[in-house]
């Protein structure tokens, strides 16, 4: 009899150029073969138990069209260690990550976000939320062996994770509390698209579905196309809309649009959203517009790194002295950490980040004060963001203009066209986040989950933002 060759996960996993970023690992589609994807799952399982007892995990999809295979070879790998695998098909990541958290059990979601489809990825929860930094280390370093996968599981999916999410927030508000209003759902190829518009029906509201498809879109709810941009205009007057829903690929970033159809920033989504659940402290990002951190709503407010395992980090210590604990990213995606009450009714936290909450509290918000969401958006200090990226840009590359500009920022900023402004600050809190002369701020960041160099730009006016940035993108390509 044969002995079957044994395989270690941290081998596999360093042989394959999958890398975690700031969202999960993530990788070319071809780097995530089955071999990859049971290193993955047999290296998380062995990571979670040393601190949590289990004997399921609960795992999803994004609608791309690797994701099956994918999840068939962690599904294979779950049933080696005979762990049950609880199949949801496909859902939004914060879906999946709630129920698994109500059901105390780790889960798997496979999804490479808002990144082209050539690409995807995988995301790890332990039973009481999101993996942190120092999990990450964990799975990458285990040296558990394993059997190479010989047959991908059968696919069954349940909907418990779905129904769940969809209880979650229809039961915080009226059958009747979007009666009158008209909502676009832009559903292209979203994890959550089966759900939004039932959502939104199912509070009274008239649902318009805007061009579903086939094709995986890669939308970046941080990097908003011209296209559209363009069609969220014409849909709102085409349809006489009040609102436009989206999200990126797994349905963990919100994308949405007032009464004109103009796409609303993620970050003021996500003051807005605050403000609504009346927090009391939040934890954002570095990237996030100034204004946040100078609202005297908050009695706290934490800046981290950008990504969601650093504004997770900081609601130990914001939990501690305050009763409500929040936190949100400049792409939308909004963490609840702690318990609150809307409406009078409990809503759990959900400490991972979530695209319903910020739109439905915005909506509340509205109805609330009585005010359109365009005249919320207007009667917030002039201060403005914008941000774009260089795709296919080698992160190499980037970290090396990074290292220049730290140090001698000053000509940094000359090389790339802005002559005759100094550099007041410099923040490297994540990347090189310099506020200029003018007060405008300029910000450059790789990406941490794909080869992009990103560009954050603040001024006072949507004009000068926008051109800090073009400007910016335009002369680094050239450095």
């Amino acid at each position: 009899m044969s002995i079957q060759t044994q395989l270690i996960a941290s081998e596999v996993l360093a042989q394959s150029g999958v890398q975690f970023g700031t969202s999960g690992a993530r990788g070319l589609v071809t780097q995530f073969t089955p071999d990859v994807c049971a290193a993955f799952t047999h290296a998380f399982v062995d990571s979670m138990r040393g601190n949590f007892g289990f004997n399921q995990v609960a795992i999803a999809i994004d609608n791309r069209p690797s994701s099956p295979e994918m999840v068939q070879a962690c599904i294979a790998a779950l049933e080696s260690l005979d762990i049950e695998a609880i199949y949801y098909g496909v859902i939004p990541t914060p879906a999946l990550a709630y129920k698994a958290m109500q059901d105390g059990m780790p889960c798997i979601m496979v999804t490479g976000s808002h990144i082209p489809f050539d690409r995807n990825g995988l995301k790890f929860y332990r039973p009481d939320g999101e993996i942190s930094k120092q999990d990450e280390q964990a799975i990458v370093s285990s040296r558990v062996t394993f059997s190479a996968i010989k047959t991908l599981a059968e696919l069954e999916a349940r909907s418990a994770a779905a129904d769940a999410y969809c209880e979650r927030y229809s039961s915080l508000f009226a059958s009747d509390f979007l009666a009158g209003k008209r909502i676009g759902v832009y559903e292209h190829s979203s994890a959550g698209r089966d759900l939004y518009l039932g959502l939104f029906e199912s509070f009274g509201a008239e649902v318009v579905s805007l061009e579903r498809t086939d094709t995986f879109v890669p939308i970046d709810t941080e990097a908003v196309s011209e296209a559209d941009k363009e069609k969220a205009r014409n849909w709102s007057e085409e349809y006489n809309l009040d609102f436009i829903f989206s999200t990126d690929g797994d349905g963990d970033r919100p994308l949405v649009a007032d009464e004109s159809g103009e796409w609303l920033r993620g970050d003021i989504l996500g003051l807005l959203c605050s403000k609504a659940l009346e927090v009391e402290a939040l934890a954002i990002p570095v990237s996030c517009n100034t204004i946040i951190a100078q609202s005297p709503e908050f009695k706290t407010v934490k800046q981290t790194r950008i990504g969601s395992p650093y504004v997770i980090a900081e609601f130990v210590s914001l939990a501690e002295e305050h009763k409500s604990v929040a936190g949100f990213e400049a792409n939308g995606g909004y963490l609840l950490g702690s318990d609150t009450v809307v409406n009078g009714k409990i809503l759990k936290a959900l400490p991972t980040r979530d695209a319903v909450l910020p739109a439905l509290m915005l909506l509340a918000l509205s109805s609330k004060t009585n005010m359109n969401i365009k005249d919320l958006v207007s009667a917030l200090p002039l201060r403005f963001t914008h941000s774009d990226r260089i795709q296919n840009f080698a992160t190499e590359k980037s970290v090396a203009i990074l290292e220049k500009g730290r140090e001698n920022p000053q000509a940094l900023v000359e090389h790339l066209g802005f002559e005759n402004i100094g550099v007041e600050k410099v923040d490297n809190t994540d990347g090189l986040r310099m506020t200029l002369s003018d007060l405008t701020v300029l910000h450059l960041r790789p990406s941490g989950n794909a080869p992009e160099l990103r560009c954050y730009a603040e001024a006072e006016t949507v004009k000068c933002s926008k051109g800090i940035v073009e400007k910016a993108l335009e002369q680094v390509q050239a450095l």
